[in-house]
């Protein structure tokens, strides 16, 4: 393969609380999984990721947790780093949108973002009603409201979920109105609102549903079609107007010169994908000293961008952030005259749309009930990260969340599940075949690679089928099918397991050493091969296996993975145990 560019980002997670498995399952591991198999194949890639500080969530955990958005915003921000670095998920760069070290420039590209779209034609300024907290003394955004819910259900009955908020009931899914809540109630006071107008600037987006029907043509082979039907059964009921501007202190000001604009800040999901650009200044300045670099990325029809997102951020990612794009550079006059005509732009100075938006469903947990739940924080019901990994190693989660990825539809944690599939596959299959041939290659060959000469069609079928897995095995991660790439490594080491099964070199060691030399030289270039695929997925069993094999991290790598060691390599030392087994 030819070296590509990539710029990879993961979602960005609000800075108000701890990861749990459902963040990791829906953006984050896909993420690095695809990110190490790109540099395993010699590709140029930057990862970008950091936290959402800004929006209505922040302050009301602040308000919660009788603190500052700041200082919350930070001790979090700190918390999920060291969680991603202790399941082995390393970012380029992982910055904050609130950050000090990454506010100013995250401002001033956000704002760049909105006056560009402003100056294009693309808001429309209106004045409306919205919920007002007399006693607080402001507007109510989004989630300072809550009420009954006054959404019917498939079946005609009324959801009635009386804990609904201003902008998503959780129990039947649906958007909300905070107008139209049934007995609203102010979430700061606990008073009743009343409603008030205000005005806020309103993204059109309507103008570029023709634009974006036409790129969804050209990428649909390439995307999750669960992606694709969403995005264009969005499309056909039509786009509508959404504002972009919110009464709020804590975030990005509005940057117009106009009254109305005083004490407002953009929306946090307009200025939220914005960090991915910021972020990338940001690491452009420490790694080229040029934050202007980031023009080599975002605006390099050579270099490819991939999303990676949970299912509940698809419209933002799919559809407002390329209408946000095609904003910067389209004037509504030039996007009137195009139609439903998109062309990527082929020369630089313009933003790239995604080359891909991989969205992964929610992973839900399941009880030991069996009662299947979503995971939820105020539920409190989830899979913290950080109390995982004081018990349990990375590896093993790494394993579940990939191979029970819900890629195409909702999957669950299960505990038991999980136990089993530890103690079954990872150490009965994977650990188990990676350590039945050390003793003897230690006692019997002097830790070396033993002769193969005395191998037949056996060893050659075997090593034929493992030669090819480097070219399945990535086509399916090149198509984001990580579930069936690592399912494929997996196959491997059975077809191993039986392939030993077969030979018995604890047998042959004392009847017929020439047998048993093939018989290990040929399981060394087994694990050689699928130790190096296994590395984007398990990258600290992989590790050991490396190191055991006495292989060069610079060998390493996809395209030499079927590179067989030569005859009289010296061995590293037995790997540790690779997986340590979980009694429930």
């Amino acid at each position: 393969m030819s070296k590509r560019r990539f710029l990879v980002t993961a979602a960005l997670p609000y800075s108000n609380g701890r990861l749990h498995v459902g963040h990791i399952a829906g953006a984050y591991l896909p993420a690095d999984i695809y990110v190490r198999y790109l540099r395993s194949n010699g590709d140029d890639v930057r990862f970008i990721c950091g936290s959402d500080d800004n929006g209505v969530a922040i302050e009301i955990s602040a308000r919660l947790e009788k603190t500052t958005p700041a200082e919350l915003s930070t001790r979090y921000n700190k918390k999920q780093y060291a969680d991603f670095e202790g399941l082995g998920i390393h970012f380029d760069i992982y910055g904050g949108t609130h950050q000090p070290e990454y506010v100013e420039t995250h401002n001033r590209l956000s704002q760049e973002f909105f006056k560009a779209n402003h100056n294009n034609g693309h808001f429309v300024k209106k004045s409306s009603e919205q919920l007002y907290d007399a006693q607080a003394d402001q507007f109510l955004p989004d989630r300072y409201v809550k009420g009954t819910c006054y959404h019917t259900l498939e079946d005609g009955t009324p959801c009635g979920n009386p804990e609904a908020l201003g902008d998503q009931c959780e129990q039947c899914g649906n958007g909300i109105d905070p107008l139209q809540l049934i007995n609203p109630v102010s979430t700061i006071t606990g008073t009743t609102p009343e409603q008030r107008t205000t005005t806020h600037w309103y993204l059109q987006l309507s103008k570029f549903q023709g634009m974006l029907a036409d790129w969804f043509s050209l990428v649909s082979l390439d995307w999750r079609s669960t992606v694709i039907n969403f995005a264009m059964g969005a499309i056909k009921k039509g786009l509508p107007e959404r504002a972009m501007t919110r009464d709020l202190q804590w975030g990005v000001p509005v940057p117009l010169d106009d009254p109305d604009a005083q004490g407002k800040v953009l929306y946090v999901w307009f200025d939220a994908p914005i960090g991915y650009v910021s972020f990338t200044a940001t690491l452009c300045q420490q790694l080229d000293g040029d934050w202007q670099k980031y023009r080599d990325w975002w605006q390099n029809p050579d270099c490819k961008i991939v999303h990676f997102i949970g299912e509940d951020n698809t419209v933002f990612h799919a559809l407002i952030w390329p209408a946000m794009l095609l904003g910067t550079q389209y004037s509504s006059k030039e996007i009137a005259a195009r139609g439903s005509t998109y062309t990527a732009p082929k020369e630089r100075g313009y933003y790239q749309l995604p080359t891909n938006v991989v969205a992964n469903a929610f992973l839900n947990i399941r009880t030991r009930d069996q009662k299947e739940e979503k995971i939820s924080k105020s539920r409190k019901n989830a899979i913290w990260i950080e109390d995982y990994l004081k018990t349990f190693d990375p590896d093993p989660l790494r394993y579940y969340l990939t191979i029970n990825a819900p890629e195409s539809q909702r999957t669950a944690w299960n505990i038991d599940d999980f136990i089993e599939r530890n103690n079954a596959e990872l150490i009965a299959t994977l650990g188990n075949f990676v350590n039945r041939w050390q003793k003897i290659v230690t006692d019997d060959f002097e830790r070396k690679v033993p002769s193969a000469d005395c191998a037949d069609q056996l060893e050659a079928d075997l090593l034929a089928k493992l030669k090819a897995l480097p070219k399945s095995v990535g086509d399916d991660i090149e198509a984001m099918r990580f579930k069936s790439a690592l399912g494929r490594i997996m196959d491997g080491f059975r077809e191993c397991n039986r392939y030993i099964d077969t030979r018995e070199p604890w047998k042959t060691r004392k009847s017929d050493g020439p047998r048993c030399a093939a018989t290990i030289h040929t399981c060394i270039q087994a694990v050689r091969t699928l130790g190096t695929l296994l590395e984007p997925f398990l990258p600290f069993a992989a590790e050991k296996i490396r190191q055991s094999l006495n292989v060069p991290t610079d060998q390493w790598i996809w395209s030499k993975a079927t590179d067989e060691l030569p005859i009289g390599h010296a061995l590293g030392p037995i790997p540790d145990i690779l997986f340590r087994k979980i009694d429930p």
